[in-house]
This record gives structure tokens, sequence and C-alpha cells, in this order.
């Protein structure tokens, strides 16, 4: 699997079928007729990775702009709700940065037909940047040891002896630290807490990766913004967050191999490439899983995937011919640029985006 950058193409597969309003003139008499007009109608509701929010918001509204006759909805609940509220049949789809767990697989979906599973497709790759707020710190370097450690609750000030040894030359006060986390089940916490359980596991006891935060210790935010929020309006705060969102906030150099390094869409694509099939699967879930350990300083290793679930058949009749058009535009160069510019994500390849496209294509 491999994932690159892409430039904006000149048409979306899904745009191109569905293109907004277009007057031709036959002759000066002649009054402008409608051409390619969309005759799409109906609604989609959607819920889960706020992660996805900025590239949701983005993507509605080209798709709502082509597609006038569409409403589709999008609540940045959270993956752990998302997929919650899709398994219960709340929504048409969901979008989650933690792909679906055996026991959700186990599941009736209420959304789709009676015997059928659900598909899921990457569709978001975005880096998780480590967001901090403290007062005469602007660059600051930390290893997988530390960030364990800092989130875990055994370091608990900035001038503690790691932290100053990693950064001889800042002048790291002699400050609580504050380290806030998601308070929902969220796949970014997961894919945070993956990391950490992969390359510094000593330091990060736990039994495995999972949506909760695993430690009761810091401070728990709802949601990527109310975590970025936190970290903004606190002193000597600390959180993870994913990339798009972190703002003006100072954001760590995190160290692969013998280098410090800093995220770039780039980054955690090449990651993510590295990445294999989680096996025994069906052959519409392209779950991913990702090998954290990297010592290439090219490869940024806290990243997530972030996936659109929706029904291979969907019980009810008419939903599948609005999900098939949204996801193949999302998934088209067109939609993952669209991303790229509003959320700053890692396009799909396009062996990926057509593998995940021929999975949507298929949907009834």
């Amino acid at each position: 699997m491999n994932i690159t950058r892409f430039g904006r193409p000149m048409a979306a597969i899904a745009m191109a079928a569905t293109a907004a309003l277009a007057l031709s003139s036959c002759a000066a008499n002649e009054a402008a007729a409608p051409a390619d007009v969309s005759t799409l109608e109906g609604t989609l509701v959607g819920a889960g990775a706020s992660s996805q929010g900025s590239a949701q918001e983005a993507w509605i509204a080209a798709f709502q702009t082509a597609n006038p006759g569409v409403t589709i909805t999008y609540d940045p609940s959270g993956s752990g709700a998302g997929r919650e509220t899709f398994i219960a049949g709340g929504s048409n789809f969901a979008g989650s940065d933690s792909y679906l767990k055996d026991e959700e697989l186990a599941l009736p979906f209420a959304a789709c037909a009676a015997g059928t599973l659900p598909f899921e497709v990457p569709a978001y790759i975005s880096p998780i940047a480590v967001i901090y707020n403290v007062d005469g710190v602007t660059d600051l370097n930390l290893d997988a040891s530390t960030i364990a450690k800092i989130f875990s609750g055994a370091i608990t000030n900035w001038n503690d002896a790691a932290i100053v040894a990693l950064n001889p030359k800042a002048k790291l006060p002699d400050l609580a630290i504050t380290a806030v986390h998601r308070s929902d089940d969220s796949g970014t916490t997961k894919n945070f807490s993956d990391y950490l359980f992969q390359t510094a596991k000593a330091d990060w006891a736990i039994e495995k990766p999972a949506d909760p935060f695993p430690f009761q210790t810091g401070e728990g935010a709802q949601g990527t913004s109310g975590v970025v929020d936190a970290v903004k309006n606190g002193t000597g705060t600390i959180g993870y967050a994913d990339a798009s969102k972190a703002g003006k906030l100072s954001v760590a150099n995190i160290k692969v191999g013998d280098k410090f390094i800093k995220y770039t869409p780039e980054a955690a694509a090449a990651v993510v490439a590295d990445g294999s099939v989680v096996e025994g699967r069906d052959a519409s879930d392209m779950a991913i899983k990702i090998d954290r350990t990297t010592t290439d300083a090219t490869h940024y290793p806290i990243v997530l995937v972030s996936y659109l679930i929706g029904c291979n058949e969907y019980a009810e009749a008419g939903v599948a011919d609005l999900v098939k058009p949204y996801f193949e535009y999302i998934l088209s160069e067109q939609g993952q640029a669209d991303a790229a510019a509003s959320a700053g994500s890692a396009p799909l390849d396009a062996a990926t985006s057509k593998k995940a496209l021929a999975i949507v294509s298929a949907i009834k």
C-alpha cells in the first residue's frame, strides 16, 4: 500500500457524475437550459471521529453544492460514539479513527440488511500532534518513553530530569504538568496509545490499546476541540490531537531513530504505507495495522487512519443511492485534495483509492 500527496485534479469521480448546474446556449434568442443537473434527493446522517470534522465539512459543502437535493449531517461525536450509533441504526454511516473490533463485527448492524457485514475503507490519514502550552518554551523534543511517563503520570513537572536531558538548551520551568487526554471513547486516543504501546511498552503498562484513555491521571476533555481548548487555555498543559486542529499551539518534535522530527502529512502517509491489512477480515474490510517502531526519520509514527464505515447492503431502500456517490467523491482524487486543503491530511494513493472505490461501488 502506497500513500502519496496528490495535486488537485480537474474533476472528481462522483462530482463528474453529479455535476452542479451548467448552462448552455445554442442561439442568441434561445433561453439557456440546465445540463447534467443532479437528480439526487434525500438525507444522509453520519457520526463519529472528530478528527474528520474539518474534512467532513469540506466534503459535505462540495457534495451538497453539486447535489442541491441532498442534505448530509455529520456529528463529530467521537469514534466510539459514532460506531455505536451506526451499529444501533441511528446513522447511515460512521467515521472512525480505529477500525471495528471483532466483538463489534459479531453484532447485528441495524442499518444493514440482515445477515450482511459492514464495510470499512480508509478515507482520511493524518498525523497526531503532541501539543503543549508552556511559557518560554517554543521548541520541545520528546521521545516515546518520556511521553508515556508524562501521560501515565510518572512525570509530573516540566523541569523533570528526563525532559531536561532531551532539551538541554530549553528554559524549562519548575511547573506542574497538566496532561490533557480525551474523556470520550476516541480512535485518536487508541492510535496515540498504540504508538506508546509499541515503542515504550515498559512505560505504558496497559493490556492493549483501546478507545478509552487507559489511566486515571491528568485532565479529560471531550472531543478534539475540547483537548485543544484545554491545552490552549491552560498553563503548563500538554495534549494530543489531530494535527489539523493544532492551530497556533506549540507542537513537540518526536524522536524517530536518532532524530527529532516534526509531523508532515507526507511523513504520516509513509508510515501508513508500510502497514499491512489486518488478517481474518472480510474482503470489504480494509482495516490497516501500523508498525510504529520505525527508525526512519522520513516516517512520523503517531498517525491515525480514519475510516468510513457503511453497509455492504442497506436495509432501507434508497440509502445506498446516496452513500455510494458521496463516498465515491470522498475517495476520489478531488475529494482527497479537498480534505488536504481544508484539514492538512495525506491523500490516498491511486491503488488504495481504487480498492476502496471498488468496495463502495458494490454496495446496494
